[in-house]
């Protein structure tokens, strides 16, 4: 075997060392990390930074009489690695801001009779009282924002019982939520008017919603705490929102790019702000990577981030109880703050109901006015919630009572 055969065998045997030694652990390592809940930033850097040091150990072993370039591509591998550095550090800083978003909020604090739930409770026995086999097969589900209302309507006139794995009561957002009511796997849904979409499904399924109010709730819009921006107006919201303000100046803050956030599409609060909009186009919402199944990376519209530039939207009682933060203030709209006084008196701009929904076949009668046996639990329940001691939970959960 002559010599230079001799030199690229042990090249191609130490680049296969080097591919075992150094890829094998980075690639489990990688693995762990998409499974796990390791930030995406994190897990990106990860085979940028392994394939820079295997392309660096390569180069020094089979260049290594080539000083300049072993320096070269080591020198590429910490360039590399300080890039990785400073991305890490920007995910870092990203994720140490306050948030506002319920794809990640901790729904067990209101799982009904989970032991020290914060669900509100009644002064007294429920009038209505469902027996177990009622409660098992009745079928609830909702907003994530309203979620603690009508978890604690479910503690309040079902059984303290154990129902094995089933869940009392769901909570699958209001895009689930519609899907389940619409699908029949809901007999009744808490959420805000259905948005255009969910209104073209359920008629392309044959099916009808039915909207009954049963109390009162604000879309509010917040920023940074330390913003000097206290208020503004509707028509401003909008002009944000359409990109026609571009800067906090515009509206009588400081020199700073504005930085609008939004929320996914059909979700209660995205149907809100298209309300809200009148029909003036939107610009397109920030989007972020994100982790699915089995270590995926997805592409959707971004959570909102409290950066000092920042505004975003929700509803009150979520923004201010739920998923509260000292480091950021609910706007002002109009000149008016949003409270439940302002609510109940219908001062502030963008109050609005939120409801018990249910479906039926279209043509069909709702089930709370059908009449029919087969409807009786629902009609009994909507009437509870309507009567003083559904309305006193609405009241004591935070939200406003329609009466």
């Amino acid at each position: 075997m002559n010599e230079k055969l001799k030199k690229i065998l042990v090249a191609v045997i130490n680049i296969l060392l080097i591919v075992f030694i150094v890829g094998a652990p980075l690639l489990i390592l990688y693995i762990i990390a998409s499974l796990g809940a390791t930030p995406l930033y994190i897990t990106k850097i990860i085979p940028i930074v392994g394939l820079a040091l295997m392309a660096a150990l390569i180069v020094s072993v089979i260049g290594v009489e080539d000083k300049r370039k072993t320096k070269f591509v080591w020198s590429v591998f910490l360039c590399v690695c300080i890039g990785g550095g400073i991305y890490a550090a920007n995910g870092l800083y990203r994720d140490s801001l306050a948030t506002v978003d319920d794809r990640n909020l901790l729904l067990y604090k209101y799982k009904p009779f989970s032991d020290g739930n914060l669900l509100a409770t009644l002064d007294e026995p429920s009038d209505l009282q469902f027996d177990l086999q009622t409660a098992s097969n009745f079928k609830i589900d909702g907003a994530t924002a309203l979620y603690p209302v009508y978890a604690a309507f479910a503690q309040a006139v079902f059984p303290d019982a154990d129902y094995g794995r089933m869940s009392v009561v769901s909570c699958s957002n209001t895009v689930g939520a519609y899907e389940r009511l619409i699908k029949g796997d809901a007999d009744i849904i808490f959420a805000a008017g259905p948005s255009k979409e969910q209104l073209e499904m359920a008629e392309k399924n044959g099916v009808e919603l039915h909207l009954t109010p049963i109390g009162r709730e604000a879309f509010v819009f917040f920023v940074n705490s330390k913003n000097p921006v206290d208020e503004l107006s509707v028509e401003q919201i909008q002009k944000i929102y359409t990109g026609e303000i571009t800067n906090w100046k515009e509206v009588g803050g400081k020199s700073q790019k504005i930085r609008p956030f939004q929320r996914a599409q059909n979700s209660g609060s995205q149907t809100a702000l298209e309300k809200l909009m009148q029909g003036l186009p939107l610009i397109e919402p920030e989007e972020e990577d994100r982790i699915a199944g089995m270590g995926g990376i997805i592409r959707q519209v971004a959570a909102y981030r409290n950066y000092k530039n920042a505004i975003g939207y929700s509803f009150r009682y979520y923004a201010t109880v739920m998923d509260s933060s000292d480091e950021i203030k609910l706007l002002a709209l109009n000149g008016v703050a949003p409270t439940k006084e302002t609510i109940r008196d219908g001062s502030y701009p963008i109050a609005s109901e939120f409801y018990a929904v249910t479906a039926s076949k279209t043509g069909q009668p709702s089930p709370y006015e059908s009449g029919f046996e087969s409807d009786k639990d629902v009609k009994e329940f909507i009437d509870w919630i309507l009567s003083p001691q559904g309305q006193q939970l609405i009241e004591k959960t935070g939200y406003v009572a329609l009466r």
